[in-house]
């Protein structure tokens, strides 16, 4: 949920504790495992004050697609029909986020007995 805060533009502690409503205690221990993670870097706040701000890392960047997957499976299955949910919408179109789906190599919509797990050791090249 911090993670998905960010997304959402929040970037100082106490933003951070009012959204959540979580015990500033256990939200300190949380922003200093993300930071040491690199899912978050500390940096002075962008005004100018003596706050400091949590930004999201390149690799707390590459976190966006779970956590739109998450909040379309939330919008879809954990809100009453006329319940007040929250929409994400495409800056350019104004329009709302096509579902996540996954897909195989060759472009199909892949379920969840549509692929199997191996163990390899990948190399970055």
């Amino acid at each position: 949920m911090i993670i998905r805060d960010a997304f959402d533009g929040i970037r100082r502690f106490s933003e951070f504790q009012k959204s959540l409503g979580v015990a500033k205690n256990i939200l300190a221990s949380r922003l200093k495992a993300l930071v040491e993670a690199g899912v978050f870097q500390v940096q002075p706040a962008s005004d100018g004050s003596a706050y400091k701000e949590y930004v999201l890392t390149e690799k707390g960047q590459q976190v966006f697609p779970i956590v739109i997957s998450l909040r379309q499976w939330g919008e879809r299955f954990l809100f009453a029909e006329e319940e007040t949910r929250s929409v994400l919408l495409d800056n350019a179109s104004g329009q709302p986020l096509m579902p996540m789906e996954v897909r195989s190599s060759t472009g199909q919509v892949v379920q969840p007995g549509d692929c199997h797990r191996v163990r390899r050791i990948v190399s970055e090249s």
